[in-house]
């Protein structure tokens, strides 16, 4: 192995910073942007149902076409939808939540 300088290791350490605060940064706007499409799902999937004589069978009809359409996707089983659905109606009324998903750190 080449002698390397002595400031190597404070480069290797400034390199790795770099990197991890990038991930954080990433992985907190990825956060953000599942919280939001997970509430605007949500919000569909009310409205829709509210404006309608569908039944219970819409959302679990969801999930098969949505596993269909996005193959190897873990988010779209029922359940999660009903998450979703769940998720919009309890926090519909505050109007603060899409404020509060932005400031997720």
């Amino acid at each position: 192995m080449k002698h390397l300088p002595d400031i190597y290791p404070t480069l290797l350490a400034s390199i790795k910073t770099a990197i991890q605060a990038e991930r954080s940064r990433a992985i907190q706007q990825l956060t953000r942007s599942l919280i939001i499409v997970y509430w605007d799902i949500g919000k569909l999937i009310v409205q829709s149902l509210e404006n309608s004589e569908w039944g219970k069978g819409v959302v679990e009809q969801l999930s098969k076409d949505l596993q269909k359409e996005f193959p190897g996707k873990t988010g779209f089983p029922e359940r999660n939808l009903r998450y979703m659905r769940q998720f919009y109606e309890t926090y519909k009324d505050n109007t603060n939540v899409k404020q509060l998903v932005s400031e997720i750190q």
